[in-house]
């Protein structure tokens, strides 16, 4: 299984873009996956940083290739 880094360096070295780690944590529980629970998370049930609409394929076709999510 991949790191949030791994997803994060995937993304960044072909999108260009920076991710949040709460953002690949929000598209897990989305995909039905159990993200880690933050040590410094101040509510359960509440995210702070939801992951933006346009941002979610790209994690997703990250975690696709890096074999944490099957492909459809």
């Amino acid at each position: 299984m991949a790191t949030y880094r791994e997803i994060q360096d995937d993304i960044r070295s072909r999108e260009g873009r920076v991710v949040k780690t709460c953002w690949i944590g929000h598209v897990k529980e989305l995909n039905g996956l159990a993200p880690r629970t933050a040590p410094n998370r101040r509510t359960a049930g509440e995210r702070l940083y939801p992951c933006p609409p346009d941002i979610r394929p790209l994690i997703e076709a990250s975690m696709r290739r890096l074999g944490v999510l099957k492909t459809p």
